[in-house]
């Protein structure tokens, strides 16, 4: 039967930094407390995303893959990455601090993890006022100031930290130490990879008093000192036309706002498309059907799917990734 739009369960983390604000997304549960991740669309093992809707509803993605292969993912993903799902998508509430960390390379993750490495987007959504996020160092620091002031736990005076506001992006690569700050919502968009190197976590412990792992002599080799001038943009989108947000070797995020219906042809991308719903509810007409998403929603439209109509319900917006 032929593919359709695909919608997945969402993956919900409980963290210790977590909070509500996913609730106006639609993500909550009465199970989980502080809900700090979402797992939208993810294949990684252990945590595999799993249809809801239509014929294909209780498949997992990495059986989806497995059946439909270059049909699903286009040739050219499934050429390069086989029946592993490139991308991890999430949403993300930091209700408290995020620990300060960073994210081993493709080379470094393999040798280690048998892994991907890390690189990683964030799109803001509307958080609190006072948000703010880190993305690199501050000019000037190297190894042996980072060191020194790793030991004296005052890791914070030589991040770079920026204050956040809805439509901010900020590209995360490999190698750069990041944290996402409290009261901060975002959108993020990553390698299919779990792996993460705690460098500081602010002295917290759980409920128990145990305190989180860090993984400071592992990051040694790993972590990138140099400056970034242009940590964080925030590109202004016109109606109706995709405006590019990141692109890298691993993705390309474009962020589109709707107020008419919008035609997209994917026939040369050979690459699946996923659509993250941030704002409104979208309508995706395409041959054989229509499927509607509404905010908080996304939806994987397989590569078998060359062309869609976008229609919005009303002014909406979403993000558009692909490989």
């Amino acid at each position: 039967m032929t593919l359709y739009p695909l919608k997945f369960s969402p993956i919900y983390k409980t963290r210790i930094w977590g909070g509500h604000k996913l609730e106006q997304f639609g993500k909550h549960s009465d199970m989980l407390p502080n809900i700090g991740e979402s797992w939208e669309l993810s294949g990684v093992p252990g945590d595999e995303s799993v249809v809801s809707n239509g014929f294909l509803a209780g498949n997992s993605l990495p059986e989806l893959v497995e059946v439909y292969m270059d049909e699903l993912v286009g040739k050219k993903v499934f050429e390069a990455y086989g029946e592993t799902f490139p991308l991890l998508i999430k949403l993300i509430d930091a209700n408290d601090d995020l620990s300060i960390q960073v994210h081993p390379d493709d080379e470094l993750a393999a040798e280690r993890h048998n892994s991907f490495g890390k690189t990683e987007m964030w799109y803001a959504l509307p958080g609190d006022k006072e948000a703010t996020l880190i993305s690199g160092f501050l000019p000037g620091v190297d190894k042996e100031l980072y060191l020194k002031h790793l030991a004296e736990g005052t890791l914070e005076q030589v991040m770079d930290k920026h204050p956040v506001e809805k439509g901010d992006v900020f590209f995360i690569p490999a190698g750069r130490v990041h944290a996402i700050g409290k009261g901060c919502l975002v959108a993020e968009i990553q390698q299919t990879s779990d792996v993460t190197y705690r460098l500081f976590d602010f002295n917290r412990v759980d409920d128990k008093g145990n305190a989180r792992e860090l993984h400071t002599e592992q990051a040694l080799d790993v972590i990138d000192f140099t400056y970034v001038k242009d940590a964080k943009k925030h590109p202004v989108a016109k109606d109706n036309v995709p405006c590019e947000l990141a692109s890298c070797n691993y993705f390309t995020t474009n962020l589109i706002k709707l107020t008419d219906k919008l035609d997209r042809d994917y026939y040369h991308l050979d690459s699946f498309v996923i659509y993250m719903c941030t704002e409104g509810s979208v309508e995706l007409k395409y041959d054989g059907g229509s499927e509607t998403m509404v905010k908080g929603e996304t939806v994987l439209l397989p590569a078998s799917l060359s062309s869609v109509t976008l229609v919005p319900q009303r002014s909406s917006e979403i993000l558009e990734v692909y490989v």
